[in-house]
């Protein structure tokens, strides 16, 4: 009876074992033991799409002198490789060094994520709809009110109003993304710089809303969190978002285009927000970055990209990367179903300031 039940229970034991993939996790390296990890050859078959690049790197060089000293030879370098030949496994022939991210798995696995810049209505006075406040930044900066207190009416009569939404959730949505674009009744479109914040602990709402068992953690996106508080009333919603105290405060910039922490100009699918500590503001990476289907699944393919790293984010560390998908409502929608896996390589020049791209502080290569 034993032997006949045996290969069952391996092959139990086997699928317990398996490695998932549904989010395109890749086992192809082995193991890693660093954040990043030399590279002397990159292998990938994977689709190249490096249409962007040049004119991402552009605006890099016509944008800022101090990271056009630092990186413009890596950046012509670079250039000068996709046009003569594209393939990976020869970067080392143009100078180009290249460390691999362990990924948060330690297996190359490196967590993609999406963000947009999103179009806000909003009207230059309150009416019965449109009577929610966006702020600028007030004059503080340890004590500064927390969520709850500006939504108690804390910074009211300060003139501090940029407009006023028909809801809570846009210019909540608007601080997660940390800028975006805002369109007011006079047909005028103006861009909402990040103007700073109140400096309280970042709390997601997302994961409150799957620790309370509103939204399954295998869907949760900012469409599913839309639509959770599209289907309730303003008092729940604003329970919800008072979960973080965290407020953040904008700067209208007329006729700008959307920038990042680096002050440097972002094209959509060309640029990745990155944490400063292992990506310097400027740092080109080569990633296979996972393609997904309209519903938000993984398609089962990858496509190779030359990215800048040009932005931060609080929640993005390490073995994480944003990439930025553009702007408006489509953006947005393709941004929030991002939340998936691809390999990446941190990328130098030898004999530059940028060579040696596997070397991080010691406290980093823990």
């Amino acid at each position: 009876m034993l032997k006949k039940y045996l290969p069952l229970v391996a092959a139990s034991v086997l699928l317990g074992c398996a490695q998932p993939k549904d989010r395109a996790q890749q086992y192809v390296d082995g193991e890693f033991v660093s954040i990043l990890n030399k590279s002397t050859i990159i292998e990938s078959n994977k689709p190249k799409d490096f249409t962007k690049f040049a004119k991402q790197s552009e605006q890099v060089t016509e944008n800022s002198p101090s990271m056009t000293s630092l990186y413009q030879p890596l950046y012509e370098k670079l250039n000068e490789w996709v046009l003569q030949s594209g393939d990976p496994a020869q970067l080392a022939n143009f100078g180009v060094q290249a460390a691999q991210l362990g990924g948060g798995d330690k297996k190359g696995n490196v967590l993609f994520t999406g963000y947009f810049s999103p179009v806000m209505e909003l009207r230059h006075e309150p009416n019965e709809t449109y009577r929610y406040p966006v702020y600028a930044k007030p004059n503080c900066e340890v004590d500064c009110p927390t969520r709850t207190q500006i939504y108690d009416g804390a910074l009211e009569g300060l003139g501090l109003e940029l407009g006023y939404s028909a809801n809570m959730i846009d210019p909540f949505m608007m601080e997660v993304q940390g800028s975006g674009f805002v369109h007011f009744e006079d047909d005028t479109l103006e861009y909402f710089a990040y103007g700073g914040k109140n400096n309280k602990a970042y709390v997601s709402i997302g994961k409150v809303l799957i620790e309370r068992g509103l939204v399954s953690r295998e869907k949760m996106s900012l469409k599913a969190i839309k639509e959770w508080v599209l289907a309730n009333d303003d008092q729940t919603v604003r329970e919800l978002l008072e979960q973080n105290p965290s407020y953040v405060f904008f700067e209208p910039r007329a006729d700008a285009p959307v920038t990042g922490t680096a002050g440097i100009p972002l094209l959509p699918m060309a640029s990745v927000a990155g944490d400063p500590a292992v990506f310097p503001m400027g740092t080109p990476i080569l990633a296979e970055v996972p393609l997904l289907n309209a519903d938000g699944s993984w398609s089962g393919a990858h496509q190779l990209r030359l990215l800048i790293v040009l932005d931060t984010g609080g929640a993005v560390k390490q073995n994480h990367l944003d990439l930025y998908h553009g702007m408006g409502p489509r953006a947005g929608t393709e941004a929030g179903h991002y939340k998936h896996f691809g390999r990446v390589w941190k990328l130098g020049l030898e004999n530059s300031a940028t060579q040696a791209p596997w070397a991080l502080p010691p406290e980093k290569l823990e």
